[in-house]
């Protein structure tokens, strides 16, 4: 068999935009269940309409999770997307969702509503040209991907791991270019405790937490480590009330990025062993590691290698890279399932008042998530 072929989806281009529009406008900030929910719903009904096996995964604090099975069994194709966008409510009306040129701008247009309407697009596709798969198809939307997946990773790490490949819709890299690695994301808060007395009175019996702070600032910065991939970066400093009082507290915040697991192991246990340099002092160290590293495996590079013939089918060169941020992918790498990531639109400006799609994008990267779904081989 031979992918469907761009011209098909470029010739409902408009048809994407509309959709894309009706999404944009469905506001669904990550804070909000019952927005998040609404949008969720939308995408159900489509979802059903499809002749999806729709299943609601209910949370209580955050939005609900979705779920679309397309046929049954294991060793599928699981594509990831997520409902919700970083954008508060209101949003919609200061920055309307609207077409300029080859941009289409909107709250979430990039991240991820345009992923999530290519996505149906090309299951509609598959389904309409008598297309779909033998093996099954899952797709799963996600309510917290923006504030870290905590709700939805033990479900992302089950469905990952009956599945044969994981398909990951973020937007692509600018160009086109698919996600083949991630650096994986961690995150600690510090407190340093000492003993607060007047500065100008009793400046000899108090413990400074700030000056404390100070010492591990530098050593935690020592951490960053460019050749390996290596970041660690102290973004927030929180101490002292005025200036004539010796700072009894004193708090950061470190974000930590790193490209392996034994990467990650090493950072993570300099950051915990850290001692206070004041024999006086206290320090009370948490976090860990929230997103894992997404390596670039021989897994991982034997996909990419398949959606290269794919694409080629397609008319369309792939390119490969990767970034220091992360993804709902990342949850996938330690299962040692095959993921490929940034299989949605080519746009800029993810969480911002520039946010938008390019609309000639749309047809080809429909297309090519159209085409892995159906010419993947079953081995």
């Amino acid at each position: 068999m031979t992918a469907i072929p761009v011209s098909y989806f470029a010739d409902r281009t408009d048809q994407l935009v509309e959709t894309l529009r009706r999404y944009v406008e469905i506001e669904s900030p990550s804070t909000d269940k019952a927005a998040v929910d609404r949008f969720g719903a939308a995408v159900a009904d489509e979802l059903r309409a499809l002749g999806a096996a729709v299943e609601i995964d209910r949370q209580t604090a955050a939005g609900d999770h979705v779920i679309g099975r397309f046929g049954s069994g294991s060793d599928g194709i699981l594509i990831l997307c997520h409902l919700d966008t970083v954008h508060d409510l209101g949003e919609v009306k200061r920055n309307p969702p609207r077409a300029q040129g080859n941009k289409f701008y909107g709250p979430g247009a990039i991240d991820m509503k345009g992923s999530i309407a290519q996505t149906l697009a090309a299951l509609r596709a598959l389904i309409d040209n008598s297309r779909m798969p033998a093996r099954p198809i899952t797709a799963l939307f996600t309510s917290d991907e923006e504030i870290g997946s905590e709700a939805s990773r033990p479900l992302i790490e089950s469905l990952g791991a009956q599945a044969g490949l994981v398909l990951c819709m973020e937007p692509a890299l600018p160009g086109g270019a698919l996600k083949t690695w991630r650096k994986g994301i961690g995150g600690f808060e510090i407190v340093a405790r000492g003993r607060s007395t007047h500065a100008g009175a009793d400046h000899e019996n108090g413990v400074n937490a700030i000056e404390e702070i100070a010492n591990h600032i530098l050593a935690l910065q020592k951490l960053t480590d460019y050749e390996k991939g290596t970041t660690v970066n102290v973004g927030v400093v929180d101490g002292g009330t005025r200036s004539n009082v010796v700072p009894d507290e004193c708090r950061l915040e470190v974000d930590l990025r790193v490209m392996t697991p034994a990467d990650a192991d090493s950072v993570c246990a300099a950051i915990t062993s850290l001692k206070p340099v004041h024999p006086r002092a206290t320090l009370t160290i948490t976090g860990g590691m929230n997103r894992p590293p997404m390596p670039r495996t021989e897994n991982i590079a034997r996909s990419f290698a398949i959606a290269s013939r794919i694409a080629e089918q397609l008319g369309m060169r792939l390119e490969e890279g990767g970034t220091g941020g992360g993804s709902d992918a990342n949850f996938i790498a330690p299962l040692g399932v095959p993921v490929l990531d940034g299989l949605g639109p080519i746009g800029n400006g993810a969480h911002s008042e520039r946010e938008h799609v390019i609309v000639n994008s749309l047809p080809e990267r429909t297309a090519l998530l159209a085409g892995l779904l159906s010419e993947w081989p079953s081995d």
